[in-house]
């Protein structure tokens, strides 16, 4: 398989936790955590080209720290990138951060990838002690800008408003990648996130909300533009997930993951409201959900590189208590016989 087609394409898990829609019942927290530990081995085996774990904090949604799981993937794997989706920077100490990034880059062989956002949640921004949530996207951007700092310059003197200064501070350990090689923006359809992400030449990743792909046209379409005019054309990288099934046949496929995407549909909705589309389950497959057989599949996920212009896809196939079975059949099924039938590239989008 070609190297930069199997870089294309990354599993990632935001590790929900929910009961089995026809049974009720529940694994235990340490069964979840380590069946995503096993799904990274496994898309290590079948060929993909990374793995990564979002962050969340408070409800059924149970990994707040990615990097500890991360950590623990790294020492069982030996080629996969390994990626947060995503980190909430602004909730943490920047300088605490950039050296836990650095420890794991170096103890992963370079292998370490994070995509940092600002975060949606106000009631996690104050538990975290940001009282003025006004405050929120002014010290993630300050936290940004440093991190960055503290993985390239041998020392940072520094001051800035939201931490005490620091006076020639050497990041131990050394970092093996750039901090462009390290670091993605997380962001929506706000063009702050896409526009920072642009000025500091950093790639641009799309969130994991039941939107529509176009929806995201206009903003990935204003990053390219922007980075461009700034000088980091040569940078230029657009992630997106998608929710991915793939069963022998489409019939199949919709019939067997229906309980499970709207069991995920049903949480997520709790959570967050004003998704902007229809979410009914045939809805959902027009839009952000992608199922059916390897070549229904396929040319859904072309469909989506091309009009986003993607340089890296992100696939979420285990949300909603799908089992243990049909996850590692329907990531058999996409490694085998959809990553092969998929151009590389990361060409513009569609006009």
């Amino acid at each position: 398989m070609d190297d930069r087609r199997s870089t294309l394409y990354q599993l990632i898990s935001l590790v929900d936790h929910l009961p089995d829609p026809s049974s009720g019942r529940k694994t235990s927290q340490r069964d979840r955590l380590l069946a995503v530990t096993n799904q990274a081995v496994w898309a290590e085996e079948l060929g993909f080209g990374g793995f990564g774990v979002g962050e969340h904090h408070f409800d059924q949604y149970i990994m707040p720290a990615p990097e500890l799981i991360l950590s623990h993937i790294a020492a069982r794997t030996t080629t996969l990138r390994l990626g947060t989706s995503v980190s909430l920077l602004a909730n943490l100490d920047p300088v605490r951060f950039a050296e836990q990034l650095a420890v794991l880059d170096v103890m992963s062989g370079g292998r370490i990838e994070v995509t940092f956002a600002r975060g949606a949640s106000d009631e996690t921004a104050r538990a975290f002690g940001i009282e003025d949530i006004e405050q929120l996207r002014p010290k993630f951007e300050e936290s940004l800008r440093l991190v960055i700092e503290l993985l390239e310059a041998e020392r940072v003197s520094w001051s800035g408003r939201f931490r005490t200064p620091l006076d020639g501070v050497r990041l131990e350990p050394r970092p093996l990648q750039s901090s462009h090689d390290l670091i993605w923006i997380g962001g929506g359809l706000s063009t702050v996130s896409a526009d920072l992400a642009a000025d500091l030449g950093l790639r641009f990743m799309l969130p994991s909300l039941f939107r529509w792909p176009e929806d995201y046209r206009k903003i990935v379409k204003r990053y390219r533009r922007r980075a461009i005019d700034a000088g980091h054309g040569d940078r230029i990288e657009v992630g997106f997930p998608s929710y991915v099934h793939v069963a022998p046949t489409s019939q199949e496929a919709r019939r067997r993951w229906r309980p499970y995407l709207e069991n995920y549909r049903d949480f997520a909705l709790r959570l967050r409201s004003g998704f902007g589309r229809p979410t009914d389950y045939d809805s959902l497959l027009r839009g952000p959900a992608i199922c059916g057989s390897p070549a229904e599949v396929a040319d859904r996920v072309s469909e989506v590189n091309a009009l986003l212009g993607l340089g890296r896809h992100m696939v979420l196939m285990d949300a909603g208590a799908l089992p243990e079975r049909l996850l590692r059949e329907s990531l058999e099924l996409f490694a085998a016989q959809v990553i092969p039938e998929l151009s590389s590239g990361n060409g513009p989008p569609v006009e």
